[in-house]
């Protein structure tokens, strides 16, 4: 049998780079910025989204005929499929505090909690299915 040549390996000494602690400083500083950005942005977006569940859940209701029962039936069957579909966070007492949130604060103060460069947030959902019963008057969509 053929023996392999043995190659030596050598560790290498890191040259100096003029400069190079400066990119780097750099290169750090921007990512840190843009993930600080990006959780702004995710925060501001499921902020939004909480509070149009939350509009969406009492619009439903509001198209039921027995509101209370109807209701209870509606956030335990909600709660127990996104629980399957998305994990965590979509139990019944969740969907109770997005409807809160929608019933307690309004488009305008929504938009401003998410901020100034976040208003189109709200408007950036999708609209809800046109299964979904409504509740109108005059023509609008209205809150409790």
């Amino acid at each position: 049998m053929a023996r392999k040549a043995r190659t030596r390996t050598t560790a290498i000494a890191p040259v100096p780079m003029v400069g190079y602690d400066a990119i780097l400083t750099d290169v750090v500083r921007l990512l840190e910025t843009a993930r600080r950005a990006a959780a702004r942005t995710v925060n501001a977006v499921m902020t939004a989204t909480y509070w149009e569940i939350g509009r969406r859940i009492v619009e439903y209701e509001q198209g039921g005929r027995r509101r209370a029962e109807y209701g209870a039936e509606i956030l335990h069957r909600l709660a127990r499929d996104l629980t399957g579909r998305f994990g965590r966070g979509f139990g019944v007492d969740h969907l109770e505090l997005m409807r809160a949130f929608y019933l307690t604060y309004p488009p305008e103060v929504v938009a401003a909690l998410i901020g100034g460069k976040s208003e189109s947030a709200l408007r950036e959902l999708p609209a809800p299915s046109a299964l979904a019963p409504r509740s109108s008057q005059n023509g609008k969509q209205g809150r409790r």
